[in-house]
């Protein structure tokens, strides 16, 4: 019971910032329970937000000898690697872990997402879609997905996978905006202004829906249209030059 209370007395301590004295109370606990995989991960996070990376890394280190399933303490080392841009060694451990836990989504994702730091696009796509045959409705890989293939040109695939998210996720101006994006780079003018347009209703303060939904109205041939939606684009807070860009293209239409 005391244990208990000491490190419930830690974490409440972690929770209100005060983590030189979390620590203190960490240390208790560990001398009743050296072995305690959770309080030498907790010890990690008290060293990683007071920035002592290296007393950080070698607690989650202890941890993981204590238990090489802890999901927490992988992520915990992996961000504290990230931080420092030890992305080999973020990867190395990731790696590991999905070997000892495999098929876990958290990790496997989190191993996507440093391969896609990495520049390491094939190998982060080959990742995502093993998430999505293990978790077929898992918006955040589709979303990264998506990512990944407009970043390599694929821009069809690209809307797919974006088409994916919005299924789940109506709400979201820039996932709308991204999905245009890619429809556009597709030559997909129909689909590219429909999600411009839907970006707009989502959030009718992001600037770049307009200037986007006009492009594709003149590739319509719609200049109307598209001058209304340049003059909305106008009263944004835009650069200057762009702002006179932008002015002289509604002149040359009114002409």
């Amino acid at each position: 019971m005391e244990n208990k209370d000491t490190v419930k007395k830690a974490l409440e301590l972690f929770k209100n910032k005060d983590y030189k004295s979390a620590i203190d109370e960490f240390y208790a606990a560990l001398a009743e329970n050296p072995d305690d995989n959770a309080i030498l991960n907790n010890l990690g996070l008290c060293y990683s937000k007071l920035s002592e990376d290296e007393k950080a890394e070698e607690f989650y280190q202890r941890a993981l000898q204590q238990d090489n399933t802890a999901v927490e303490t992988y992520i915990n080392l992996t961000d504290l690697y990230y931080k420092n841009k030890r992305l080999g060694e973020a990867i190395g451990l990731l790696e590991n872990a999905a070997t000892v836990i495999p098929d876990n989504i958290i990790i496997l994702h989190y191993l996507a997402r440093i391969y896609i730091e990495d520049i390491r696009y094939d190998i982060a796509m080959d990742i995502l879609n093993r998430i999505l045959e293990l978790s077929p409705e898992n918006i955040d890989a589709y979303w990264d997905l998506g990512n990944v293939c407009f970043e390599t040109g694929d821009w069809a695939s690209a809307a797919a996978a974006f088409e994916h998210v919005l299924e789940k996720r109506d709400d979201n101006a820039i996932f709308f905006y991204r999905t245009g994006l890619a429809y556009e780079a597709n030559d997909d003018i129909e689909k590219a202004l429909s999600n411009y347009l839907k970006a707009i209703a989502a959030d009718r303060f992001m600037a770049q829906p307009y200037k986007k939904a006009a492009v594709m109205f003149l590739a319509q041939g719609d200049k109307e249209s598209a001058k209304e939606y340049l003059s909305d684009y106008l009263k944004f807070d835009i650069p200057k030059e762009e702002k006179e860009n932008i002015n002289k293209i509604i002149a040359d239409l009114n002409n």
